[in-house]
């Protein structure tokens, strides 16, 4: 046995420092490619893309047909997005320990981050929700909070464990509420952390469900204008347009 390795080391030495050494190596290489035959089910398309819905486990995301869900948007878990809600670019929805709702109408704009906790401290539930007609700026942070109906998130703003936004509230941008906080209705709040700033007026509470409104109607904008269809049909469409010899 020893013989037999020593004698293989030595042809695969020779092998390698042999001038033909790169011939030798894409003869090898060619004739194993000329072996390998490629499925006729396989799919050819390209995988880069990312994973826009996760289900772990036993939850599967929920996405209403009217919802506005971007295309590069991560929703994991138990996670639901409510009719003619829209969830922009770059957002990450987690809910892989507790659920989060997007309700009726309302927004959540690009890069925002929401996840739940297990529990949460205050007692309160560790779910997060945003109610209908609830816009949420960019770049917000929200954890295991709550969020009545009709209420607006400004920009770079984070929500912590057991916060509650009571409707028709308003939080600044850049504001952060610690855990247990609450926002009584009717009120603007802002700093780190969220102090009462003023009463919102009648006129100020009745632009906040416009504002959501609005934000919709430019979704369908968005909606009809980059969405591909779910399923592989449109692979078979434009196959049988090039048979045809019909422009894509």
């Amino acid at each position: 046995m020893a013989t037999l390795v020593r004698l293989s080391r030595k042809a695969l030495t020779s092998m390698i420092t042999s001038p033909n050494h790169h011939v030798v190596c894409r003869a090898l290489t060619t004739e194993a490619a000329s072996k390998i035959t490629e499925s006729p089910d396989r799919v050819k398309w390209d995988y880069r893309g990312q994973r826009k819905i996760i289900p772990l486990g036993q939850w599967l995301p929920k996405v209403a047909r009217d919802a506005f869900v971007a295309p590069n948007v991560l929703l994991a878990g138990q996670v639901t997005v409510y009719d003619c809600a829209s969830v922009w670019s770059g957002s990450v929805l987690r809910g892989d320990l507790n659920k989060i709702t997007v309700g009726f109408s309302s927004n959540v704009q690009e890069r925002c981050v929401i996840h739940a906790a297990w529990s949460s401290p205050t007692g309160l539930p560790a779910e997060t929700l945003v109610d209908r007609y609830v816009t949420v700026g960019a770049n917000t942070l929200l954890r295991s909070c709550t969020i009545e109906p009709e209420c607006i998130v400004g920009q770079r703003s984070i929500l912590m464990e057991g916060s509650l936004m009571e409707s028709h509230s308003i939080l600044e941008a850049g504001s952060v509420v610690p855990p247990g906080r609450r926002i009584p209705t009717g009120e603007l709040w802002a700093g780190n952390p969220a102090r009462f700033v003023r009463t919102l007026t009648h006129e100020e509470t009745l632009e906040i469900p416009k504002l959501a409104v609005a934000i919709f109607d430019l979704s369908r904008n968005h909606l009809s204008e980059f969405y591909l269809p779910y399923s592989t049909v449109y692979l078979e469409v434009e196959k049988m347009k090039n048979s045809l010899g019909i422009s894509i």
